[in-house]
């Protein structure tokens, strides 16, 4: 049996290959994969040199948006965020400035920006 079969059958997801743009849509995903998700896409999206990225979350009850936000809060080189404007999603969105130059192989930090931050 394939390795991709056997994590089907054993509840787990095979890996998923995409193209690094600069917005990341997680309605194709299970919310419980989320935040591994968006953390794989980050540091993908700051390799890549993206200084602003879209995640897509979708409005609902806000439950992807926390996960979201949690996760920006602790990645050390997402220097702000903030929700999409009117033409990017408005709260369905969370927009994120990357500091590419910070951006190492430590993702996540106990000094990272807070929540409130914001994307000038």
């Amino acid at each position: 049996m394939m390795q991709e079969e056997q994590e089907a059958i054993n509840g787990l997801s095979a890996p998923v290959e995409m193209e690094i743009t600069d917005s990341l849509d997680l309605h194709a995903f299970r919310p419980k994969d989320t935040a591994d998700v968006l953390r794989a896409y980050l540091d993908e999206a700051a390799r890549a040199g993206f200084r602003f990225v879209r995640i897509i979350h979708g409005k609902g009850i806000g439950v992807q948006r926390e996960i979201v936000r949690k996760v920006l809060g602790e990645t050390a080189f997402v220097t702000g965020f903030k929700s999409g404007d009117e033409f990017s999603g408005g709260w369905g969105a969370t927009i994120a400035e990357l500091d590419v130059n910070a951006h190492g192989s430590s993702m996540t930090s106990a000094h990272a920006p807070s929540s409130s931050s914001s994307v000038t």
